[in-house]
């Protein structure tokens, strides 16, 4: 498996005499971490260090993500391989957890609670000095001080999400560790959360979030981690990435009332690497240039007077483009 790679590195000095650039240490680092439950492996040999600002952990349902963010948490152990975070162990080790703000994918709320009470407890859990103060803080900053003395049944899930933040932000932790956070929200919503955790990252902040939608993560994280079964398939620059996935090949299933016709005329495009014809008359295309091939495809058709039934791609779910990476 060959991965996009990009440094993290800054800049080095290149005039003669010029001191070296020191790379800043990484917050979290996670070197050769493997963890499996009897046979079955959620996560295998994975390395990567983890800078201030945000990075976005990428991939399919299933591909592990959650595993992982539980053993950067500190919340599961590893079954090899380490963790550290601020150079430290994670895993046992309550100071570093008060410097840690994790936000679980499952919603662990109270229906019965105010989302006040529920920030407060939190707060009260965290051992903050000044809880109401702390709690008045929280609650403002993701713009739900009309709604905290409200049951959090009465919530939507966008609310109940934007609470939990709250309730995650009240010890003012250095890190922040968020599974799925934008699930349920409405665009409104996921409007204001990316312009929260953009502005917590301007603060200094090391923000690690995971989602399985490209475009959430494009938006948000200057660095991509992409997990696919369980092992790292891509990192770097959002822009590498997507240039790699932009090689990537794909298939488009055509119907039609001349299949052989239209292959044979199809082979000739340039946007086409390969056809082939499958047993139920369809024929699939093989295209790097699917944009292309969306535009010549239907003047093709019409010049040889070919009807189209049905245009359709075969592989552009997330586990197909991952897979692709992985292969490559």
């Amino acid at each position: 498996m060959s991965a996009v790679t990009s440094s993290m590195a800054g800049e080095r000095a290149s005039a003669a005499g010029a001191a070296p650039h020191r790379d800043p240490a990484p917050v979290i680092r996670v070197s050769n971490v493997s963890r499996w439950f009897g046979s079955v492996v959620a996560v295998s040999d994975v390395s990567f260090d983890v800078m201030p600002g945000i990075t976005g952990l990428l991939g399919p349902n299933g591909a592990g993500k959650t595993t992982l963010l539980r053993m950067m948490t500190g919340l599961a152990s590893t079954s090899s391989g380490s963790v550290t975070v601020f150079g430290q162990p994670v895993r046992d080790n309550p100071p570093l957890y008060r410097r840690m703000g994790v936000m679980s994918e499952h919603e662990t709320v109270y229906g019965f609670m105010t989302g006040r009470e529920f920030v407060t407890m939190m707060a009260r859990l965290r051992s903050v000095p000044d809880v109401e103060a702390a709690t008045d803080r929280a609650i403002a900053r993701v713009e739900l001080a009309d709604a905290q003395h409200r049951s959090m049944s009465t919530y939507s899930r966008g609310m109940r999400q934007r609470m939990r933040l709250a309730a995650t932000l009240v010890h003012d932790p250095d890190i922040l560790i968020l599974d799925e956070p934008l699930n349920g929200a409405d665009p409104r919503q996921r409007l204001h959360f990316k312009q929260l955790l953009l502005s917590l990252a301007a603060e200094g902040r090391t923000i690690v979030i995971s989602s399985h939608i490209l475009e959430e993560v494009e938006q948000l994280a200057n660095t991509v981690l992409l997990i696919v079964n369980g092992k790292l398939a891509a990192s770097g620059g959002f822009r590498a990435i997507r240039a790699a996935l932009n090689q990537r090949p794909y298939h488009v299933r055509v119907l039609c009332d001349d299949p052989r016709r239209l292959a044979a005329a199809v082979v000739t495009l340039g946007s086409v690497d390969a056809v082939h014809l499958d047993p139920d008359g369809a024929i699939v295309v093989l295209s790097r240039n699917v944009l292309d091939l969306q535009v010549e495809l239907p003047r093709l058709a019409q010049r040889e007077a070919i009807s189209l039934r049905r245009v359709e791609p075969l592989d552009d779910s997330l586990e197909s483009v991952f897979g692709y990476l992985v292969e490559a």
